[in-house]
């Protein structure tokens, strides 16, 4: 009884040090969109953290609510994109430590 028990502490041991892994993995990995054209950019991580945020002049001048539009539009294109990319590595670790899963 005691050796299953072990084993699944040992197992849940090694999927949390993978799962910190991987979030150490998605913090480098860079996701870049653009929208509006290309006028707006913006770079996230794996881990759905803004690291930079980009407007071209043409859009800094013009229509205020129109920005703002594109700027929601960019970055749930951004959030999607990282969260597709999170997801799956996170579900990586998973079916290689719970064969079944993947």
């Amino acid at each position: 009884m005691f050796g299953k028990m072990g084993d699944m502490m040992g197992k849940l041991k090694e999927m949390k040090q993978k799962a910190d892994e991987i979030k150490l993995k998605l913090d480098s990995t860079i996701i870049n969109v653009e929208g509006a054209g290309g006028d707006i950019k913006i770079s996230i991580s794996g881990n759905r953290e803004i690291k930079s945020l980009t407007i071209a002049d043409a859009l800094q001048h013009g229509n205020k609510v129109e920005l703002e539009e594109q700027l929601i539009v960019t970055i749930n294109k951004a959030l999607f994109k990282a969260n597709e990319t999170n997801e799956y590595e996170m579900k990586q670790v998973a079916s290689g430590m719970l064969p079944g899963l993947g």
